[in-house]
């Protein structure tokens, strides 16, 4: 348990670091831009409480609003992430919530983990473009913003996901 918290503290502050001192540069015109800091509430454990998971997804969205200087709109689109993510391991996870594992690569299957996190970055996404923008002026500006956004960000969260790929153990 010990082991599982380091990994997520290290894996919180070296994603939001790279979030707040590589990506926030990275865009393409103004039309897409990626947020991997996202891959930190994906890759909670399956087995905590839903009160923490939000509490930690309020906070990590807090905590980019604070480097993004938006107002709470980075927040809002986390807190939604993880209603997404508890709806999702209901559905789809058979065994017990209790354990505690980690939805990496390696331990789902490719196509469980790909529309897990392609679903949820989707809805992280509208809900941030959605509230920045807050019209429906330019409504296909819009739905350009979220679909190349979610394209660029899941190409960078496979690409970690693959980096860091560690096969199931088998016992």
């Amino acid at each position: 348990m010990a082991r599982i918290l380091l990994f997520n503290i290290i894996r919180f502050l070296v994603l939001i670091a790279m979030q707040v001192f590589l990506f926030k540069n990275i865009g393409y015109y103004n039309l897409a831009s990626p947020f991997p800091y996202i891959l930190f509430i994906f890759l909670l454990p399956t087995g905590i409480s839903n009160f923490l998971l939000f509490t930690i997804a309020f906070l990590t969205g807090l905590t980019v609003d604070a480097f993004y200087d938006t107002l709470g709109v980075n927040a809002a689109a986390c807190v939604a992430l993880a209603a997404y993510r508890v709806f999702f391991m209901k559905i789809t996870i058979e065994n017990d919530m209790d354990t505690f594992i980690t939805p990496l690569l390696g331990e789902m299957n490719f196509k469980w983990f790909l529309s897990y996190t392609f679903f949820g970055t989707l809805i992280h996404h509208f809900v941030l473009v959605l509230l920045e923008t807050f019209s429906f002026k330019q409504f296909q500006y819009t739905l350009a913003t979220i679909g190349l956004s979610c394209i660029f960000t899941m190409a960078i969260l496979l690409i970690f996901s693959f980096l860091f790929y560690k096969r199931k153990s088998r016992i």
